[in-house]
Formats: C-alpha cells, sequence, structure tokens
C-alpha cells in the first residue's frame, strides 16, 4: 500500500467508489474543482494500481475541514481508513493546520469510532443536515 495525492487521472475509479459508497456522490466535476485548488490537499491509498482510499481537507489559515473519506468496502476494518486520518493529520499539521472539524452521518458509528481514535471528538450536531435519507450530522474537532 502506498499513500500519494490524488490526482486527476484517478477520478475514474474515485467516482466508482463515489457511487458504491454514498448516497449522494460527489461529481467528477466537484473532484475536479478542489483538485485544482491549492488550498485543498486530496489524498489517495493505493494497491497495485488500484485506489483503496481517499479522503480530503480544505485548509484556510490554521484550520481545516476534512472532506469527503471513503475507503473502499470490500477493504474496510483493515487499518486503512486509519492510516489515511492519520496520514492526513499529518500532513496537514505540515501545512501548519492545527485544528481539524468534519462531519459524519449519525448513524455511521464505524466512521465515528474511527475518527476518535484518531483524535477527534464530538462537538454538536447538524439537524437534517444528510439527504437520500434525512439524517443528522456529528461534528467533531480534533485540535493538534
Amino acid at each position: 500500500m502506498t499513500l500519494r495525492e490524488m490526482t486527476v487521472e484517478d477520478l475514474d475509479q474515485v467516482m466508482e467508489l463515489e457511487r458504491d459508497l454514498f448516497p449522494v456522490p460527489w461529481t467528477r466535476e466537484g473532484y475536479f474543482t478542489f483538485l485544482i485548488r491549492q488550498d485543498t490537499m486530496f489524498l489517495a491509498v493505493e494497491e497495485k494500481g488500484e485506489i483503496l482510499a481517499y479522503c480530503g481537507v480544505l485548509m484556510v489559515l490554521d484550520e481545516g475541514d476534512v472532506l469527503n473519506v471513503a475507503v473502499k468496502r470490500d477493504r474496510q476494518r483493515e487499518g486503512i481508513g486509519r492510516f489515511l486520518m492519520e496520514s492526513l493529520i499529518r500532513l496537514a499539521g505540515e501545512q501548519g493546520v492545527t485544528t481539524l472539524h468534519l462531519e459524519v452521518r449519525k448513524s455511521n458509528e464505524t466512521a465515528i469510532r474511527l475518527y476518535e481514535r484518531t483524535g477527534f471528538a464530538r462537538d454538536g450536531i447538524r439537524r437534517n443536515y444528510y439527504t437520500d435519507p434525512a439524517e443528522d450530522a456529528v461534528l467533531m474537532t480534533a485540535k493538534f
């Protein structure tokens, strides 16, 4: 497994994972827009040319908003998500980020546990944030 920056060339594989994992997936154009920005960083975990996981962060001064975190369904619970999040935290820190925020579906207990294990704490609820199905978001923050 290798960690690297996500590129535009990865979008075919990323879009496959998006459609499989998320009820309301990001669009290819949405990813493209973020990939070319200077204030974002997207990471991919790859094995033998296959994208296993990815995530991103939008950075403003010393804070960052964690964007989509995804691990291929048949590779979940192998520690890939933890490796990805720990790498994101370290690399964002190298860019001067000291605080990260994210939101996660209230029902996604696996992701919530992952985020808690990597230093995030619950600090709020955003009512009806998600659609398809409608669901609250748990707000989480980590300071490093």
